[in-house]
């Protein structure tokens, strides 16, 4: 897999910001009415993931996909620091309640991927543990797609300049002042190790395959990340049910 670094987190010069403003309506709209079919069908279930550096727009872009689509039939689930809790269980544990039952639309913002990412940056985790988790994900990940879960991972690729920027945005502006952490301009001044060590992760757990979506515009992040999930779910060649058979035979 290419390395992050030599990866543009900005798009082609071939995409204009209105354009990716129009696309994404239009996506929106189309969004609405997969869903909804989507639920009906109730063959698949389907996982989004979403992963990245800090002020990378994950919240973002989920705001922007899928208000389109009927809370009723999508969830979204934030996985933040494990609690004592769910320290105490395997570290998958915490994530087994939330995956989508079918026709059901399941949003990780983060994910167990944190508990490889976090544990190597803070050196808690051996080389024998990390394998194993690496397995487990994998073979989780295969076990829920032989399951009818399909599964979309999005790395959303932010570049050290525009991150540096983003967080002094969250100094300036009232509405974003409440997303400050002291501990984001560590990880703005380490982008080159957690880069690398995302270069690691995603390379080990490809067996489901990573989509690094430019983040530094964020009219095209959105774009983007709707745009693969709109191809995706029409691939699935969804229908609605046909009408119960009610005759007394």
């Amino acid at each position: 897999m290419t390395k992050l670094k030599n990866i543009p987190a900005t798009p082609l010069e071939t995409f204009s910001k209105k354009d990716c403003e129009d696309g994404l309506q239009k996506f929106r709209e189309k969004l609405f009415d997969l869903q909804n079919i989507f639920y009906a069908d109730g063959r698949f279930a389907l996982l989004l993931v979403f992963q990245g550096l800090d002020t990378s727009g994950k919240d973002g872009t989920v705001r922007h996909v899928m208000s389109s689509m009927n809370p009723m039939g999508v969830n979204v689930k934030p996985f933040k620091q494990p609690t004592e809790e769910e320290k105490a269980h395997d570290f998958l544990w915490r994530v087994y309640p939330h995956f989508p039952a079918k026709g059901m639309i399941e949003v990780f913002n983060r994910s167990y991927y944190e508990d490889i990412l976090v544990p190597v940056m803070n050196n808690t985790i051996s080389k024998e543990e990390l394998k194993q988790r690496y397995d487990l994900i994998n073979a989780l990940e295969r076990h829920l797609e032989s399951s009818g879960v399909h599964i979309l991972k999005f790395f959303l690729h932010v570049s050290q300049e525009e991150q540096q920027i983003r967080i002094k945005e969250r100094l300036t502006q009232p509405h974003k002042k409440w997303k400050y952490d002291p501990g984001d301009e560590s990880v703005a001044e380490h982008w080159d190790e957690y880069a690398a060590l995302y270069d690691r992760v995603m390379d080990k757990t490809n067996d489901v395959e990573w989509k690094i979506i430019p983040a530094d515009k964020r009219w095209y992040r959105n774009f983007a990340v709707a745009k693969i999930l709109t191809e995706h779910l029409e691939s699935l060649h969804l229908e609605f049910p046909g009408r119960p058979n009610t005759n007394d035979d």
